[in-house]
């Protein structure tokens, strides 16, 4: 009995031998972990974060004008963005009939499909500054990005191209050579407006959404760009015929003239873009 004890004490002791020596050499240096004590957590390696992108900053700059600081005379400036599509009779036809001066921002494109328009304007010359939308209504913006569902122009080179392209058309459509620009969705970055500005153009913000993108009914269009006030310029848009906000520009610029509004092109009066635009 006790040879049979002594010899399993022996087996035993030789397993642990070799576990003991085995153990170590199994595991690589850097399989070996330090003991943690049991009211602290373990800490994993610490992880070289990935650099980050910086966020893209877009302003929408505004723009006013010298007040008339006339009481019952307020001045206004009204612009027009002719992007794509048709010409809205409903706001051509009252501007001219009315006799309200107005600037209109036209796209190469909107220029290709309104000989009829681009004619009018021509022939009231006293109504109408004509300046520069844009080759093909991409945002003014160099860095790649989606505005409002529209890819931007995406570098330097492209910018230059939409706004140089643009005033092309206008100058081969027989318009004056522009002196303004105002890209679409009237966003930017900051590089963008200094590589505009130092083609020459200035950038034409605003101060009083008219019809939210030509999107908005024609009862709140009428009020929104009835409610102007002195200094102010409005932005609402010439190309859109089947929308309703045309019916409520049209009105509100009856309501404006019967108040006593002193209405000017952006080449009338001084005026003071913010973001550097116009400096």
């Amino acid at each position: 009995m006790n040879r049979i004890l002594l010899a399993s004490a022996f087996l035993l002791v030789s397993i642990s031998a070799v576990f003991a020596d085995e153990t170590p050499s199994a595991l690589p240096a850097s399989a070996v972990v330090s003991p943690v004590p049991a009211a602290v957590s373990p800490v994993p390696a610490a992880v070289s974060p990935a650099p980050k992108v910086p966020a893209l900053k877009l302003v929408e700059p505004h723009l006013h004008i010298a007040r008339s600081n006339i009481a019952g005379h307020a001045r206004i400036a009204l612009t027009f963005d002719a992007c794509m599509g048709q010409a809205d009779e409903r706001i051509l036809s009252t501007l001219v009939r009315e006799r309200i001066p107005a600037t209109i921002f036209v796209t190469a494109r909107w220029l290709k499909r309104n000989p009829a328009a681009v004619a009018v304007f021509l022939q009231n010359p006293d109504l109408f500054e004509l300046e520069n939308h844009g080759q093909n209504h991409i945002p003014a913006v160099d860095t790649p990005a989606l505005i409002y569902g529209i890819a931007s122009a995406g570098s330097p080179q492209a910018v230059r191209q939409e706004v140089e392209g643009g005033a092309a058309a206008m100058v081969a459509a027989g318009l004056p050579a522009p002196h303004w620009f105002r890209g679409s969705t009237a966003k930017y970055d900051f590089s963008a407006i200094g590589e505009i500005r130092a083609m020459g153009y200035r950038i034409a913000g605003y101060s009083v959404n008219g019809d939210g993108g030509s999107l908005l009914g024609a009862g709140i269009t009428e009020k929104r760009i009835a409610s102007a006030k002195d200094g102010d310029v409005v932005i609402s848009h010439i190309n859109q015929p089947t929308h309703a906000a045309g019916e409520g520009v049209a009105k509100a610029l009856v309501d404006l003239k019967a108040k006593g509004t002193q209405f000017v092109r952006l080449g009338d009066v001084e005026d003071t873009g913010d973001d550097k635009t116009t400096e």
